[in-house]
Order: structure tokens, then C-alpha cells, then sequence
């Protein structure tokens, strides 16, 4: 259950990064909102999920979910680049991500 709550974690702070997005395109208050509830709500999760996974892990999780998440929403809803080389360093964090999980 731990590592369901880490990665809820995780997207959750896709969702508040996405408020800051919003924010610099000029949604202040909608975007404020987003940010605050999306943050919130991922520090809870990965609070909760630390208890169980020890704290590199879950840190470094937690962030590569959130860094992978986000250069996947600005590609897809920003028009941001997405050059061949964005998209292999993106995998490697997905394999980190995935190689912490196996060894953890």
C-alpha cells in the first residue's frame, strides 16, 4: 500500500507543478488553488508512504514521478519539445525509477 500511496504521491505533485503552469499563463486563482491542493495532498502520500520505504527511496521516487510527469504534461498540453533526446533521458528516470522499486 505504501508504494500505491508514493506514486499517488508523485502524480499529485504533477497535478501541483501543473498549478504553477497555470499560474504563468495568467489562471492566478485557479492556478493557486491547484498548486496548494496538488502539493497537499502529495506531501500527505509521501509522509504517509515514508513510514514504510526508507527516505532516499521514497524521495527519489517521489521526484522522479513528479520530473517524468511534468516534462510529459508540458510535451502534451504545452507544446514543449520533444526531441528524441528529451524523451530518452526521460526513460532513464522511468528505469531509475523502476530499478529503485525492484531493489527497495
Amino acid at each position: 500500500m505504501s508504494w500505491v500511496l508514493l506514486i499517488l504521491a508523485g502524480i499529485f505533485e504533477v497535478v501541483g507543478v501543473s498549478g504553477i503552469q497555470m499560474i504563468t499563463k495568467g489562471e492566478k486563482k485557479k492556478g493557486f488553488l491547484v498548486l496548494i491542493i496538488g502539493f497537499i495532498i502529495s506531501f500527505s502520500f509521501l509522509a504517509i508512504a515514508m513510514e514504510a520505504i526508507p527516505l532516499g527511496v521514497a524521495y527519489a521516487v517521489w521526484t522522479g514521478i513528479g520530473t517524468v510527469g511534468s516534462a510529459v504534461v508540458g510535451m502534451v498540453y504545452y507544446n514543449e519539445s520533444k526531441d528524441r533526446m528529451r524523451i530518452f533521458f526521460i526513460g532513464l528516470v522511468v528505469v531509475a525509477v523502476i530499478g529503485l522499486r525492484i531493489v527497495s
